[in-house]
């Protein structure tokens, strides 16, 4: 298998959603020093869905947060959507993913306190949008996901596939320029996960959007644009399906 790296952008064409050179990320065990990634060159494109995929402890999630602002890269850039996020102060770099950026996480972190519909609805409100709007938003989402009956439910009485589905109206409801998703399909049933990337295919992907998830769910590998393979913290394949050997 040949390394791959970024495409290459022509001029003229619509900047990346995200651009990323040279990231590097080590974590310390002890005395001992971990390179977790490798040196990542790659642009996220818009209107496109792009899938990482890999085995455990090749770096998917460590790369996809360094992408989108969570955590800091060792060394290397990262622009998304043309604004250097690491040349930002920590209150600057909040509101830009407040704005831009919606993230599903793989364990879901809702806020165990309040209801389905306020959890999805978490973003508008940091906003500054009334809640009662913010609500109605966000039921309208839940009702896309088939759980709208759930919606005054807190998350401890939810199970596990409605409380992932309750985090993706959450990263969907303020209608964000790149959408990131961490197995957004891992506990849900066939049918569910489809409904879940049509979702996304339909909010998260234009001209002028992105979405990018780490995934091992190969029920959905055929609904990807673009499929980046990592293996050691490097990148060994970029192409539009998974290659014969994975």
């Amino acid at each position: 298998m040949t390394a791959s790296h970024h495409k290459k952008r022509e001029a003229g064409t619509a900047p990346a959603a995200i651009c990323a050179r040279g990231i590097v990320r080590d974590f310390k065990a002890g005395q001992t020093t971990l390179r977790v990634l490798h040196g990542i060159d790659t642009d996220i494109l818009p209107g496109e869905m792009t899938y990482v995929v890999g085995e455990s402890g090749s770096g998917k999630t460590t790369l996809i947060s360094i992408m989108c602002g969570i955590l800091w890269p060792t060394e290397g850039e990262v622009e998304v959507f043309g604004t250097d996020i690491y040349a930002l102060n920590d209150r600057q770099l909040v509101d830009f993913r407040l704005e831009n950026i919606g993230f599903i996480f793989q364990q879901y972190n809702l806020i165990p306190s309040i209801d389905a519909a306020a959890n999805a609805a978490v973003p508008l409100i940091a906003q500054g949008m009334d809640i009662t709007r913010a609500r109605e938003k966000a039921t309208l989402l839940l009702d896309k996901l088939n759980i709208a009956d759930q919606a005054e439910k807190l998350p401890g009485q939810l199970s596990g596939g409605q409380q992932q589905r309750v985090a993706i109206a959450r990263a969907l409801v303020h209608e964000p320029r790149l959408v990131v998703c961490d197995e957004p399909t891992a506990a849900l049933d066939a049918s569910s996960g489809r409904r879940v990337m049509d979702l996304l295919r339909e909010v998260a992907i234009a001209p002028d959007r992105a979405c990018i998830i780490v995934t091992h769910d190969n029920r959905i590998f055929d609904l990807a644009d673009r499929i980046l393979v990592l293996e050691d913290g490097r990148i060994i394949h970029d192409g539009t399906e998974m290659p014969a050997d994975q």
